[in-house]
C-alpha cells in the first residue's frame, strides 16, 4: 500500500507500508491507547493531525478534541489532564526524534501501521 502525503509539512511526498497492519514491531513496543483514543483525550493539546487529516483513517476525527485557534501551543484544557503535556516541535528535532522522512515523528508514522 503506497501513501501519498501533500499537507504543509511534506509535499508530493509518498511511502510504501511495507509491513502488514500491526506485524514485525520490538516486542516492548505496546502503545496502551490506539491513535483514535489519543486524539479523543486531547493528545498534543488539541493540535496535531489538524493539516493532514486525509491520510489517515476518518473515523479517528469522529471525536477528536482539535483546536483551531492561532496558538501555536495548543489549548492545555483540551488535554485529559488539563496541563501541557508536550514538548515543541524544535525541542522534538534537537532531541534527534525528527527526521526528513518522518517530521511529525513517531505517531505520524507508526501508528497507522498499527491499526490502519
Amino acid at each position: 500500500m503506497v501513501i501519498h502525503i501533500n499537507d504543509s509539512m511534506q509535499k508530493g511526498y509518498s511511502y510504501e507500508l511495507t509491513e502488514s497492519i500491526g506485524k514485525n514491531f520490538h516486542p516492548d513496543f505496546k502503545p496502551q491507547l490506539s491513535p483514535k483514543e489519543m486524539l479523543e483525550i486531547g493528545v498534543f493539546n488539541g493540535k496535531y493531525l489538524n493539516d493532514c487529516r486525509e491520510e489517515f483513517p476518518i473515523d479517528w476525527f469522529e471525536n477528536a478534541k482539535i483546536y483551531s485557534g492561532n496558538n501555536s501551543e495548543g489549548d492545555a484544557s483540551l488535554n485529559f489532564f488539563k496541563v501541557r503535556a508536550s514538548q515543541t516541535l524544535k525541542e522534538w528535532q534537537r532531541k534527534g526524534w525528527i527526521n526528513p522522512q518522518d517530521p511529525r515523528g513517531w505517531f505520524s508514522m507508526v501508528l497507522p501501521i498499527l491499526y490502519g
